[in-house]
């Protein structure tokens, strides 16, 4: 026989030949597309531009690159601004991480959002949260600095947009203690029956408000912590401000019944700590502290802090909990930052 078969059966001949005259077929255009690109160039690019092939459309790619923001104070509690990306080792899961970036921020502009909790709970506060409210604006807002103000119960009124007057916020806060019903809604209307919608309050001012600002961002939260009426819990809420890289400062205002703490009250207490440190912020207890104190130390951390990067080694999206550690080289070193991140 003329042909071999192979195994399979197929005659190895004949393909062969197919192979041939395929190759001379590719062959010939080729010689032919060569010959058109020297003699017609511009012809030639028209036409793979007409195909996209010069589109003018950026090529995408997502990388997931981790961007944490922190501050780092010594043992009698003043920041450390003096500190290198050697000074730090980064754990994600328990597994040492490389940083890709790193740098020191000082007086960078802010974006802040200052969420007043308007609910019946917090009636015997609304003049002392006036005036923390005058104490902070005139210690900490600086001229390139943007505030915006919230105040809820079971609706989010958006009492004052974005602003660097102080004035305009406070006195929109003023009007709001006169007529709360004028203000816009931040957020979807939604059918509230109970009085406070604490978590919404964080979740929509990230969202509608902060997620797509530079600078630093942080929520300012006047409150006792306590909710009875929002579409989010307390864990969308945290998983939203991490995201976003909005640091949440609790300022917690708690009323006691006959000096005493209730069940409710502490419950609220326990959510002031845990979404200010999830998120790298802090709690500060307004009856206690003075808020000369606090806003000076909440305008530092928020003023002067690192900022580093990496791209983590477990590159999966699994929707899974990612727990950060940043841990200083020199002991008596505190760090302040999110605790982690959501791979999604």
């Amino acid at each position: 026989m003329s042909g071999e078969c192979s195994r399979d059966g197929v005659d190895e001949t004949g393909a062969a030949r197919e192979r041939g005259v395929t190759n001379s077929i590719f062959f010939r255009l080729y010689q032919w597309f060569t010959d058109l690109a020297m003699r017609f160039p511009a012809l030639l690019l028209a036409a793979l531009a007409s195909v996209g092939c010069f589109s003018q459309e950026p090529i995408r790619s997502k990388v997931n690159l981790v961007n944490l923001s922190f501050s780092v104070r010594d043992s009698r509690g003043a920041l450390v601004e003096n500190l290198t990306k050697d000074d730090f080792d980064v754990l994600e899961d328990a597994v040492p991480q490389k940083i890709a970036f790193f740098s020191r921020s000082t007086e960078v502009p802010l974006s802040l959002g200052l969420i007043v909790d308007a609910s019946g709970s917090q009636d015997h506060f609304s003049k002392q949260h006036k005036h923390d409210l005058e104490i902070f604006l005139q210690d900490v807002l600086g001229p390139k600095d943007r505030a915006f103000m919230v105040c809820f119960g079971n609706h989010l009124r958006l009492v004052s947009d974005f602003t660097q007057s102080s004035t305009e916020i406070l006195d929109g806060l003023t009007r709001f203690e006169h007529d709360d019903k004028h203000f816009p809604e931040l957020g979807p209307k939604e059918a509230r029956e109970l009085g406070t919608a604490f978590y919404d309050s964080i979740f929509y001012s990230v969202t509608d408000k902060l997620a797509n600002e530079k600078g630093r961002r942080a929520l300012l939260l006047f409150s006792d912590g306590e909710d009875n009426s929002s579409a989010h819990d307390m864990m969308t809420a945290i998983e939203t401000a991490q995201s976003a890289n909005v640091m949440l400062f609790s300022i917690r205002y708690t009323e006691r019944a006959h000096g005493k703490l209730s069940a409710r009250n502490k419950y609220g207490i326990a959510v002031m700590d845990r979404i200010a440190k999830e998120t790298g912020g802090t709690v500060f207890d307004a009856e206690v502290v003075d808020p000369h104190t606090y806003f000076r130390q909440i305008g530092e951390e928020l003023r002067s802090s690192y900022e580093l990067a990496y791209y983590p080694s477990n590159p999966i999206k699994d929707d899974s909990f990612r727990k950060i550690i940043i841990r200083p080289k020199k002991d008596g070193l505190t760090v302040r930052a999110k605790t982690g991140y959501f791979s999604r």
